[in-house]
């Protein structure tokens, strides 16, 4: 019912095949922050470096150990567990010294910075995140390799949500069905419904965005779109540029579909119409994040990412690094490489 490997690559595919996460150091994350901390106020501000455990189980961890409530803990965003990644995180503590950090002893974390700031590190709190990814194993011809990754330095990617947004097996999306079919959507607390939510509306971004590469549209302007400005949510609608196609071919600008929502609609003419029949074609989701209030946005259908390098080494294995802006994937630009067989599921 809900086939992720359905939605359309962009860029055609070579024969080519790799693992991925057969070590933990295969997939490394490094958060990049937009603030730094003022040195003074009731937060502390910790950056850790987590291997092999989940965000949530290091906030656990430190809740613990300062002695807090759940609140008190935060983070920008979760992190993969079968990675090593370095995020940080805020500890509520007003009108206290705290504890000695540096006595928290845990064998899946290590505390890499401590400082202090007056405000709370809140979710989305993200500037892009950096990565160092290994693939082993390579299968193909390395000149297919080198033009697939050319490729995406140069042309991007769909911006499509990944995998871990829909929970395991899709999940998320499956138990949302259900929910709604028995009308037992409202019953759930705030929290696990907008999991739920947010996994309806990513699956509806996701299936406007492929019919747009479907169409062969993808690159291309129609009538009635709405232009989102790189590394930047500014969004704008022009009827009569002639500037517009070379901003779309330099990355200047991006294309947007629709995350959905109650509200008028930015798009107009062929575009409003594209997005409106995929709509009707998940009406299920679509009548329930109108009634849930949420207000129609828009997402960059394009993701380019920055500071792409690579290095074939002699033991078939590949290693790419790249930045991406908050909310997007790294699993969506692995996708338009090559086949990724996951060794940690």
């Amino acid at each position: 019912m809900f086939d992720y490997d359905k939605l359309p690559l962009l860029h055609t595919q070579a024969p080519l095949s790799a693992c991925l996460k057969t070590e933990y150091e295969d997939f490394q994350v490094d958060e990049i922050m937009p603030v730094e901390c003022s040195g003074e106020g009731e937060h502390v501000w910790l950056k850790i470096t987590k291997r092999g455990c989940n965000t949530e189980q290091v906030a656990s961890a430190l809740e613990k150990f300062a002695q807090v409530k759940q609140v008190a803990v935060s983070y920008a965003g979760l992190k993969d567990r079968y990675a090593v990644t370095t995020q940080w995180f805020s500890v509520q503590l007003p009108g206290q010294q705290g504890p000695d950090w540096q006595q928290l002893d845990n064998e899946a974390f290590r505390i890499e910075q401590i400082c202090r700031h007056s405000r709370k590190l809140k979710r989305g709190t993200l500037k892009a995140n950096r990565f160092k990814i290994r693939l082993r194993q390579l299968q193909g011809d390395q000149a297919d390799w080198q033009r697939q990754l050319e490729l995406i330095a140069t042309k991007g990617v769909p911006n499509y949500f990944g995998l871990q947004r829909f929970g395991h097996a899709m999940g998320n999306l499956v138990r949302a069905t259900d929910l709604l079919n028995n009308n037992k959507m409202r019953r759930l607390k705030p929290f696990k419904r907008g999991i739920y939510l947010s996994a309806m509306r990513s699956w509806l971004f996701n299936q406007m965005l492929g019919q747009r590469i479907a169409d062969n549209t993808f690159h291309t302007a129609i009538a009635g779109d709405v232009y989102m400005l790189a590394a930047s949510q500014a969004c704008f609608q022009e009827l009569s540029n002639a500037l517009i196609e070379q901003r779309l071919s330099q990355a200047d600008i991006h294309l947007t579909a629709a995350m959905w929502g109650r509200g008028q609609a930015m798009t107009a003419d062929a575009a409003a119409q594209l997005e409106q029949q995929v709509a009707a074609r998940h009406a299920d989701f679509a009548t329930a994040l109108e009634k849930a209030g949420l207000i129609q946005e828009r997402r960059a259908m394009r993701l380019m990412p920055e500071k792409m390098r690579w290095q074939f080494e002699a033991d078939q294995c590949l290693n790419v690094e790249f930045e991406l802006i908050k909310g997007s994937y790294a699993t969506s630009v692995l996708r338009e490489l090559c086949q990724i067989k996951d060794m940690s599921k």
